[in-house]
């Protein structure tokens, strides 16, 4: 070593230099920085693909909600004693009301590109329902099913101004101020992950439609798509269409050879293409109408269950809006654009009591899935969508042909979407500290609890009666608890709530992601937050100012 002030000897080797200690793993590759919009986006909130693209592009959103629309149908329908023709009718009804409360969203509510759709957070309310006419005497099967109708229909007017109370009264913005980045890893991600039951599960009881559509569906859409220029743009955003078209045309041919003959009903029912016996029995004209089922039947032991249900779907929804803001490339949505949408959502529900639909809408989930596999997030497409809502929801016949595709399919469409969801709330993490263990900890349990609660409730459900664990004996306690704590999301927003806003909550600020997040809450805290969600045209200047 040479010393200070002292030369080299001759022919010495030049000493090394210091060495700077380096991060563990920083020589390893490149560290990314945090994005607040995503870089791979065709087409963001406001861009718009060219008019032919955008018609297929919403046909595909039609779609793809169509699934759930058939879903609930076939679950509920039978069970209160209705026939393929009611079934027809009751699609008819929810396609309808899910285009009138996208519109309501897309022009005035949340402003993203988000579809409307019935929600599955009603089954267990509507099964109670269900449950307390089973033992009265009918005259018909089908005079049981317009007296459920009815007594839904009163349900669903009542609980709505759950969601309108919560959403004008700007009650729900104001909650939405404790959420925080760290609260919406979870969130969001088992916004996602809380569907799993409609994903394998139902795939698999046709497994030889189902496997083939998931296989078909990955490889053309991110492998095939690689092989030439040209391809890239049409497999990437309509590689969906191709694959339900060949894997729907293979169950009609298997259904016209008698592969499923000598088979059980519940494979005929999953597989073959005219089980649902919805061609046959579907009106070629019927425009659903208030009170088509007739007079609402009031009764508070039923209000109650909805009302938990209405609570649910606002907290889904909520999730379900902040997946779709990422997606399409926009801010997240500030605290009163939230209140405004779940107010919007309760009036849609008051309109779903009105018109006779089976169930409340709430944002679906699998559309915004739709936007990510796309990588299209405009909003146009999601407005031209509910044109094709609007038809095939009055021209039954038409309607029909497309709700005849077999639910393994939709089911296998669902394993990528609701997995495409649940990943972009794990994106939310990177304007937090990944490394603080009290955000592990918040993170770690808001999220095992949330996946662990739903799976005993719905395992411990019955699914005969929708009777849950929770039995006091009082109806509509059990209810309302038994629909809360079924969802995966709505338990995780109250454990994450409750442990990031009580633990260390103030010294952590920082390392919670409140300087990035909380500009976005107010309504000028930052200036994009006006260019994704103020309304069109000049609809503010009849608007109250809060809600603007």
């Amino acid at each position: 070593m040479v010393e200070h002030g002292e030369q080299a000897a001759p022919g010495a080797p030049p000493p090394r230099p210091a060495t700077v200690q380096q991060p563990l793993g920083a020589a390893r590759g490149p560290a990314y920085p945090p994005a607040e919009q995503l870089s791979s986006l065709n087409y963001c909130i406001h861009s718009n693909p060219t008019w032919a693209q955008t018609a297929l592009l919403a046909f595909q959103h039609y779609i793809v909600m169509l699934g759930s629309v058939v879903m609930i149908a076939s679950i509920l329908v039978p069970r209160m004693g209705g026939d393929p023709g009611d079934k027809a009718r009751v699609i008819q009804t929810l396609l309808f009301m899910s285009g009138i409360s996208t519109l309501f969203q897309a022009l005035l509510g949340s402003r993203l590109p988000t579809v409307m759709g019935p929600s599955f957070a009603y089954i267990l309310a509507v099964l109670s329902i269900i449950n307390d006419f089973r033992d009265e005497d009918f005259s018909s099967e089908h005079e049981r099913f317009l007296r459920t109708m009815r007594a839904i229909q009163g349900s669903l007017i009542i609980s709505s101004f759950v969601n309108m109370l919560l959403g004008f009264s700007r009650a729900w913005g104001e909650f939405t101020k404790f959420l925080t980045p760290l609260i919406v890893v979870p969130y969001v991600c088992l916004v996602g992950l809380g569907l799993f039951g409609r994903g394998f599960p139902q795939l698999a009881t046709c497994v030889e439609l189902g496997l083939p559509m998931l296989v078909f569906l990955v490889v053309l859409q991110q492998y095939l798509k690689h092989l030439h220029p040209t391809a890239h743009p049409i497999l990437e955003r309509f590689a969906l269409l191709v694959c339900i078209a060949l894997v729907w045309a293979f169950a009609a041919i298997l259904t016209a050879a008698g592969a499923y003959n000598n088979v059980g009903d519940a494979t005929k029912r999953s597989c073959r293409t005219d089980r649902s016996f919805l061609m046959s029995s579907a009106p070629w004209i019927k425009i659903p109408y208030p009170f088509q089922w007739g007079t609402p039947i009031f009764r508070a032991s039923h209000v109650f269950g909805m009302m938990g249900a209405a609570l649910v779907t606002t907290v889904e929804s909520t999730g379900t809006f902040i997946a779709a803001s990422r997606f399409a490339g926009a801010t997240p949505p500030p605290a009163h654009v939230l209140s405004r949408s779940i107010g919007l959502q309760g009036v849609g529900q008051l309109l779903d009591g009105i018109f006779g639909s089976i169930a409340g809408t709430n944002a679906s989930v699998e559309n915004v899935g739709l936007l990510a596999l796309t990588s299209v997030g405009s909003r146009r497409v999601v407005q031209i969508s509910t044109i094709f809502m609007f038809f095939f929801s009055i021209f039954g016949k038409f309607g029909a042909f497309f709700a005849s595709i077999p639910l393994p399919i939709f089911a296998a469409i669902y394993c990528v979407l609701y997995g495409l969801v649940a990943s972009v709330g794990i994106t939310f993490i990177q304007f937090t500290n990944p490394n603080s263990m009290r955000n592990i900890y918040v993170m770690g349990l808001s999220l095992f609890l949330g996946i662990s609660i739903q799976q005993y409730f719905v395992a411990n459900t019955n699914g005969g009666n929708g009777r849950g664990p929770v039995h006091t004996g009082g109806g509509w306690f059990d209810d309302i608890f038994n629909t809360i704590f079924a969802s995966a999301p709505m338990v995780a927003v109250i454990v994450g709530t409750v442990l990031d806003n009580t633990l260390n909550a103030h010294s952590a600020s920082a390392e919670r992601g409140i300087p990035w997040w909380g500009p976005f809450q107010k309504k000028k805290g930052d200036g994009r937050n006006e260019e994704f969600y103020s309304y069109p045209l000049r609809i503010n200047e009849w608007v109250p100012r809060r809600f603007i």
